[in-house]
């Protein structure tokens, strides 16, 4: 239906016919006690008399000795007899290391110790705890991302206008964000999320980011197709895509060339994303004049392309995205589909008819009508 930002759905292709075709104690350390084991001597028994002992013939009889006396060379008999452990000397408590190992501590301990913004201060603990984990991985990724350079683990590079230092991922919060999408899009599995981003790396390689962004394209094929065009109520850029017209043929005639420019407008939307409060866009599909033949091999040749691009390389982007002017035909099969589609997914996306008051009425609530072209009912003057 669409090209499909990666998230947990499939629906953010670039091709008007894949949009409804396809179905997002702290422990305190005691310090060692000083010995208050105390060997006590066994009670005498009850109702004992002590005996005196008979006199020797010749020997002075010795005074019978108290109770007292008894169990006071029990007491000293005892302590020179016991065995015990040399003493310890006595530690400071409030100056004791603390050795507890705790996880939840340790992840709140380094989030206050590295710089902080809006997105990241929405993580949940079980995100730190991947994120801290896939950082460590950052030198073998980007070794492997860039297999002709021996120094890649160690090289700084510029990922969706942020510099990642894989040495020092955590000195900028917005590296955090752009490496969270990555690893959401694959359910914080780390493994998962390490290989795509791997491939993504060597992706752009592939396809010369930099190069694709200094192309011109022609003005008579693509200048009407695609626009970025004002924002939504929270600063999400909006971007257009135009799927009516009499030039479609013109626009898939070139598969590879078509991909190039359809990968030039969503560097150009990211470019707009500070990572910092905003992290995501809104995009809005026309169909308006599109019908089910308008599909031919080329098209879908190029929309099965950009589905994989835009699944595989540009996770978690897509905020909501609308499909507006949409033949009743389409809107049909859509609703057909509709149970077979995540929740996930449902819940980016939202299919509009025709006319200003079905627009108006779903694109409103997230445009604000100044930043909404007067064609959708917003009163911009739009391209």
């Amino acid at each position: 239906m669409a090209e499909t930002a990666p998230t947990y759905n499939k629906l953010e292709a670039a091709s008007p016919t894949e949009a409804i075709a396809e179905p997002t104690t702290t422990s305190t350390i005691a310090a060692p006690s000083e010995s208050t084991s105390t060997s006590t001597a066994p009670p005498a028994e009850s109702g004992a008399t002590p005996i005196a002992a008979e006199p020797a013939p010749s020997t002075k009889t010795l005074p019978k000795p108290t109770p007292a006396a008894v169990v006071a060379d029990e007491t000293l008999a005892s302590a020179s007899t016991a065995t015990s452990a040399p003493p310890t000397a006595p530690q400071d408590v409030k100056n004791a290391p603390d050795t507890t190992v705790s996880t939840e501590s340790d992840a709140k301990d380094a989030r206050v110790a590295e710089p902080q913004n809006t997105l990241t201060k929405q993580f949940t603990e079980g995100e730190w705890a991947a994120l801290k984990e896939f950082r460590v991985e950052l030198p073998e990724i980007f070794a492997e991302g860039f297999p002709d350079d021996p120094k890649a683990s160690e090289k700084v590079i510029t990922f969706w206008g942020v510099s990642i230092d894989p040495k020092a991922p955590s000195v900028d919060a917005r590296v955090s964000v752009v490496l969270m999408k990555f690893l959401r899009a694959r359910s914080l599995n780390v493994r998962e999320a390490r290989d795509m981003f791997v491939s993504t790396l060597r992706w752009r390689t592939s396809i010369n980011i930099d190069a694709v962004l200094k192309e011109e394209f022609p003005e008579d094929v693509f200048g009407n197709v695609g626009h970025i065009f004002g924002h939504d109520h929270q600063g999400r850029p909006v971007v257009y895509n135009i799927y009516g017209g009499n030039n479609l043929t013109k626009v898939f005639s070139d598969t590879e060339r078509f991909i190039r420019w359809r990968v030039a407008l969503q560097e150009k939307s990211v470019a707009l994303l500070d990572f910092t409060e905003i992290d995501q866009t809104v995009q809005i599909h026309d169909y308006l004049g599109v019908s089910l033949t308008s599909r031919d091999a080329k098209s879908k040749a190029a929309a099965s392309e950009a589905t994989n691009i835009f699944q595989s390389h540009y996770p978690e982007l897509l905020h909501k995205k609308f499909f507006i002017n949409v033949p009743t035909l389409m809107n049909w099969i859509f609703w057909v589909f509709k149970p077979l589609l995540p929740a996930a997914t449902l819940a980016k996306m939202s299919v509009v008819g025709t006319g200003h008051h079905a627009l108006r009425k779903a694109l409103l609530p997230i445009i604000d009508a100044k930043e909404l072209p007067k064609r959708y009912g917003g009163e911009a003057e739009g391209w």
